[in-house]
């Protein structure tokens, strides 16, 4: 890697010298502009305004325009002029928690390499000691012919620093926000926090630009003289009002089967309709509430039916029990007369025989 920059870090009374790397590069794939009509190259060129010629890099200054259009020249030698400590100097400020660092603020990214070989123990002396500490150090730098705030930390072995924004240079983000009246369920919470365990972690190096990949296969086929037959993009539901709950178990299921979970029993995303239809819901739901009624009284008819019923054959079973019971008496003293005249005879044989 090419150094972009020159100069030493500032730790208190000691001074390591450094040497500025990017830590990041861009694969964006760039265009030319053309004329559509015969393919040729448009280039733009700088040109006065008051004379109309064209110059080069030489013949170009700097100036300011001020409010009411008005130029004000700035030379290279007035920039030189201002008080600039940190011109070459990443001068450490503080210490601090990484979390105490907004988000919002980092910026460009830089390795920062010891310059030769008395840097090497100074260099490794800081880099331990964030790494013990686990703060990172805010600074104050100059790049590019204005001076900057920076982050440096640990990464792997290296000192990376983050170009950060001045925190002036932060908006605030006012009527971003949904409105405050929105209600959340805690069946809803339960049912994100689910979809957020199920898609886990990810490995970001496995990540890659698919729009850049197919740009890229899109020139290849045309400076091979063929066009790529063109897919249809997936459409994705946008902008419409859905069931939030149906849409959280379905995006669920989805992550459970991609990962090859088991997913429950599907659930259908239906929109809501507008509150012209509710009128006709409230007719829907009304003839429901009426059939069900119907549905009620006839169950209860049929029950009252079936216990009058029942109760008619028992009155009837019991008549019929106390129609048998005279026959069954009379039975009964008939059988009783009998064993009683049996009895006299038997006691009246002895006395027969004794007499004769």
């Amino acid at each position: 890697m090419r150094s972009i920059w020159n100069g030493a870090i500032s730790f208190g009374l000691v001074s390591i010298p450094i040497k500025l790397f990017n830590a990041t590069e861009s694969h964006s794939i760039s265009f030319r502009q053309i004329h559509t009509e015969d393919g040729g190259r448009v280039r733009y060129r700088k040109v006065c305004e008051l004379d109309g010629e064209e110059l080069d890099a030489s013949e170009i200054g700097k100036a300011y325009e001020d409010a009411d259009g008005s130029l004000v020249p700035i030379t290279d030698d007035d920039l030189a002029a201002l008080p600039l400590p940190t011109a070459k100097t990443i001068e450490i400020v503080a210490f601090v928690p990484a979390d105490s660092i907004d988000p919002l603020q980092i910026d460009t990214a830089y390795y920062l390499s010891a310059s030769g070989v008395p840097a090497a123990k100074p260099y490794t002396l800081l880099r331990e000691a964030l790494k013990r500490s686990r703060k990172v150090a805010v600074a104050k730098f100059a790049l590019r012919g204005r001076e900057r705030l920076g982050m440096l930390r640990v990464v792997d072995d290296v000192i990376a620093m983050h170009g950060l924004l001045w925190p002036d240079e932060i908006r605030a983000p006012e009527g971003v926000a949904p409105d405050s009246g929105v209600k959340i369920r805690d069946a809803e919470l339960d049912l994100a926090d689910a979809l957020m365990d199920t898609l886990g972690e990810v490995d970001v190096d496995s990540l890659h630009d698919d729009y850049r990949e197919a740009v890229e296969s899109l020139i290849a086929s045309k400076a091979g003289g063929a066009l790529p037959p063109a897919e249809a993009p997936e459409t994705k539901g946008g902008g419409k009002v859905i069931d939030l709950m149906a849409a959280l178990e379905k995006s669920v299921r989805a992550a459970k089967e991609a990962r090859g979970e088991e997913a429950a029993e599907p659930a259908e995303v239906t929109e809501l309709k507008p509150r012209k239809a509710a009128a006709k819901k409230t007719d829907k739901a009304a003839t429901k509430k009426t059939a069900r009624t119907a549905t009620k009284t006839t169950s209860a008819k049929s029950t009252s039916a079936k216990t009058a019923t029942k109760s008619t054959s028992k009155t009837a079973s019991a008549a019929k029990k106390s129609a048998a019971s005279p026959k069954a008496s009379a039975a009964g003293a008939k059988k009783s007369t009998a064993t009683t005249a049996k009895k006299a005879a038997k006691k009246a044989a002895p006395r027969k025989r004794a007499s004769a």
